[in-house]
């Protein structure tokens, strides 16, 4: 997501162990940010979800198939869910009489189950969704269109039970199918690739697959109507091609063309950067309602119609959405408090394609950054935010001033190599703050080490190294 509103809405480390004991699940529940948010009793292996919606209603009608396996030894499961009615649970095929705590649904076993043990859960639910009141405001699923006969996902950090039943972790990745049924004549846009579209009467089914693994609060659903534009673009890193596919209000096309037209482009010069695109597919989709903020839903970032205007106004934040899948979305989060990682890293992949344009160079725009910085007084330590400013702009812009400072330490040949070579080792997986210190500071640690303590774990602000010749080149 890119800056400081973070009311995404139409209104306005390491892996995880397999197992874990009580007390390491009660501690990590104590150090998490939003710790009514998701459990560490399991981990989830897949989301199978069937989906029909009625526009003129508002109504959705879901089954969530969940595959996962036990952390530790389990009575009951938890999973997040917000104001949807559950008619029918079941685990491991077995019914069960479903508890409501607040935002969250309760599963009791009839047989316990042992740590390691892998268990299926089947939910029938169903209600009008909305977004969910959070601290940043009212995030998840919501309404589009004049005629509100659309809708959007845009769930980062704490929206995704406005739509699933999910454990609602960054670190809780799985793969995902998406059978979403909407009256014919409606789209039906979802993460990863369509498999199949089927019409049945007055109803088409579109059926998407994507294996990620992904988290839940980047999971997406837009429904409505849509032009699409297909695109290729070449892996720069291993020569493969990546189809790309857009889509937008039919009145819009000749602006959205124009505005996300350059994406083939911004693929060739991250895939140089940061090392092969980690997923299938990619697409924008802009939706009919004005959004603060684009959000990098994965393989398929949305964005508002205000964010398309024919002249690139807004072309940072494609550049911004795309850097997240590899920083963000390929290598997640273990905590929020870690987000520095995702948004400081697409902040400096915007700074990294202007200099590739032969506009303004990440170095210019790293020190105008830093001199605002300097001006306005820092005072907090960007790996430690606190909840409630996870999307300050200090997170941001200091972020990405602590990988220029890195890249004007190291040169551009060991920094780049740095920056894949981080995404190659966390690939897929979820990573924090010590991890990314420990890897980027393995060429020099004696001055690394210092470099990015000072940048990451102290509020005042610490000098920009100055260039050297041949540092501050892409």
């Amino acid at each position: 997501m890119t800056r400081c509103s973070r009311r995404a809405v139409i209104r306005g480390a390491a892996l995880m162990p397999l197992t874990a004991t009580a007390e390491d699940q009660g501690q990590r529940r104590a150090e998490r940010y939003f710790p009514t948010h998701g459990t560490y009793d399991h981990r989830t292996l897949s989301y199978d979800l069937s989906l029909t919606y009625e526009p003129a209603a508002g109504v959705l009608r879901g089954r969530a198939h969940i595959r996962a396996v036990a952390n530790r030894p389990l009575r009951q499961v938890e999973l997040d869910l917000a104001r949807l009615t559950v008619h029918d649970a079941r685990v491991d095929g077995a019914a069960v009489r479903p508890g409501r705590r607040r935002n969250k649904l309760v599963l009791p076993v009839r047989y316990p189950l042992a740590a390691g043990t892998p268990f299926t859960m089947e939910i029938t639910y169903g209600g009008r969704p909305g977004p969910v009141r959070t601290p940043f405001g009212e995030i998840g699923w919501d309404r589009t269109g004049d005629a509100n006969d659309g809708t959007l996902v845009a769930a980062q950090p704490l929206g995704a039970p406005s739509w699933f039943p999910c454990n609602d972790r960054p670190d809780d990745k799985a793969e995902y199918i998406f059978r979403v049924t909407v009256p014919r004549g409606h789209q039906a846009l979802a993460n990863g690739t369509l498999v199949e579209r089927r019409c049945t009467g007055a109803t088409e089914c579109w059926t998407y697959h994507h294996a990620g693994p992904m988290a839940p609060y980047l999971a997406a659903l837009y429904t409505g109507r849509f032009t699409h534009n297909t695109w290729e673009a070449r892996d720069s890193s291993t020569g493969r091609r990546v189809t790309g596919r857009d889509a937008y209000p039919a009145r819009l096309s000749p602006q959205a063309r124009h505005d996300l037209g350059r994406q083939p482009t911004m693929f060739a010069a991250f895939t140089r950067w940061f090392g092969p695109y980690p997923f299938e597919t990619y697409g924008a989709v802009v939706v009919d309602a004005d959004l603060d903020q684009p959000v990098e839903n994965q393989t398929a970032s949305v964005f508002g119609r205000n964010h398309i205007d024919g002249e690139r106004t807004w072309e940072t934040l494609v550049a911004h959405e795309l850097v997240h899948q590899w920083y963000g979305n390929s290598v997640s989060l273990r905590d929020w408090r870690d987000i520095w990682l995702n948004e400081g890293f697409a902040t400096y992949g915007e700074w990294l394609w202007s200099e590739s344009l032969g506009e303004d160079s990440a170095d210019s725009i790293a020190r105008a950054t830093w001199h605002t910085l300097a001006q306005r007084g820092t005072d907090l330590r960007i790996t430690e935010p606190g909840p409630d400013r996870i999307f300050d702009d200090q997170v941001y812009d200091r972020g990405a001033c602590t990988l220029h400072a890195l890249r004007l330490t190291m040169g551009d040949d060991r920094f780049f190599a740095m920056l894949r070579g981080w995404h190659h080792a966390h690939r897929g997986r979820s990573a924090d703050t010590a991890a990314f210190v420990a890897h980027a500071s393995r060429p020099m640690p004696n001055v690394l080490e210092p470099l990015l303590h000072s940048w990451l774990y102290d509020p005042r602000l610490p000098p920009l190294p100055r260039p050297e010749p041949g540092n501050a080149q892409s």
